[in-house]
């Protein structure tokens, strides 16, 4: 085909996440792969009375166009939720509805981003904001990160050598891939280097709530005097995915530029979405379906820690989140995980490949496992298989090494 492309096109790769998922649909695949939560925590019924009482009473209003910034209501609900929650100071003027959070990184790169700026994020970080950012053609900047979060002398050391960066892109709360949780001394030391050096830090914040024990800590954004701190929020993690509602929290001068990208994108987040979730949260209880999500979230983890406790051969390690929707392995370094998951794929059980969450790719022998959508048992036998495919391949690595060692000799 002749049609010419613009270049930024060249960046956008489909989401491996997203390709997986096709090749998972089958009912009798295990799939680890996606972020999805449980559908058994939808309040499905709860919603569609919420939806007959909202299309009763205000129709026109559902119906019609509405406000870039959002419906009223729910900016009122979402500041006090986050004041009361993270210990924030926002109000409502200083929220913005987007459609899902994956909107608002999109929004992010479009207000910040010139081609070969850099972002700066954790190693390994969320593919969904590689994929979203890498359209405005900048350059990744992995800062070392470990088991607390960024490493405060390597992030300071690259802002040094780095007179570009325009970001700091961060998941403090169980990360996705890892299910790491920032330590208090790494966000004070975060919001120390970001205040110093004037740099807007995206702060990404879907699971937070989603927390099985331990005592939440203090989101970077109430820690943050100067307007610096941009906070991407949803609704798809401790509701309903579907619904696509999200928000930035931010001081007014940057929120005025998100509005401004917003509407160039589409004008506005849908009326009848927006007011279904307000009037949701007027009518019901939404924490009492976190907690018995976090429940169910929080059986499954520890299942799948004890399946991959016994199944998994020596010289594999992985994470222990204390919330969140997923966990991290690291797999012995010859293995390659893309190739395990073919193997796995044909035994119907998937995982997400972890090289994906490095943007300068890398890391091959890890792997992402979500454990929010099977139940106990599928988890089971799911982790028994991807043992057994694992062990085979150590097998044949084992096998393999002895013959070319020969052959390297003779």
């Amino acid at each position: 085909m002749a049609v010419r492309f613009a270049q930024r096109m060249n960046e956008v790769k489909a989401s491996e996440i997203r390709e997986i998922l096709k090749l998972t649909q089958r009912p009798e695949v295990i799939s680890f792969a996606g972020g999805l939560p449980a559908p058994e925590t939808f309040p499905a019924e709860e919603l569609a009375a919420v939806t007959a009482r909202v299309l009763a009473e205000s129709g026109a209003h559902a119906l019609q166009y509405s406000t870039t910034e959002g419906y009223p209501p729910l900016r009122r609900w979402i500041a006090g939720h986050m004041n009361d929650t993270l210990g924030t100071t926002v109000t409502a003027d200083d929220v913005l509805i987007t459609s899902g959070s994956q909107q608002g990184l999109d929004l992010t790169g479009k207000i910040f981003l010139d081609e070969g700026d850099v972002v700066l994020c954790e190693s390994p970080t969320y593919l969904g904001a590689i994929n979203a950012l890498r359209a405005y053609r900048p350059r990744f900047v992995e800062v070392p990160t470990d088991d607390d979060g960024m490493i405060p002398e390597a992030l300071e050391t690259i802002l040094d050598r780095e007179p570009r960066a325009k970001v700091v892109y961060v998941i403090r709360d169980f990360q996705n891939p890892t299910g790491r949780t920032w330590s208090l001394p790494r966000r004070h030391a975060l919001i120390e280097t970001a205040r110093r050096r004037q740099i807007p830090v995206v702060e990404d914040c879907p699971y937070a709530e989603v927390r099985f024990e331990g005592v939440p800590l203090p989101a970077v954004k109430a820690l943050d005097k100067d307007g610096l701190v941009v906070f991407l929020g949803t609704f798809s993690k401790i509701f309903c995915p579907g619904m696509r509602i999200g928000w930035v929290a931010a001081a007014r001068p940057l929120l005025e530029k998100y509005v401004l990208g917003k509407q160039g994108a589409d004008l506005q987040t849908a009326t009848l979405a927006q007011m279904q979730v307000a009037r949701y949260l007027k009518d019901y209880d939404l924490g009492a379906n976190i907690k018995r999500a976090c429940a169910i979230y929080g059986t499954r983890r520890a299942a799948m820690i004890r399946a991959l406790e016994r199944e998994m051969p020596d010289g594999v390690r992985f994470t222990r989140p204390a919330g969140g929707l997923f966990l991290w392995v690291e797999l012995p370094a010859d293995v390659d995980a893309r190739e395990l998951l073919l193997a796995c794929i044909e035994r119907n059980v998937a995982f997400v490949p972890g090289g994906s969450f490095f943007p300068n790719r890398g890391h091959e022998n890890t792997m992402r496992l979500n454990f929010s959508n099977m139940p106990p048992d599928r988890i089971d036998e799911g982790v028994r298989r991807l043992g057994a495919v694992l062990r085979e391949f150590l097998a044949r690595s084992q096998a393999v090494a002895p013959l070319e060692h020969e052959a390297v000799a003779g």
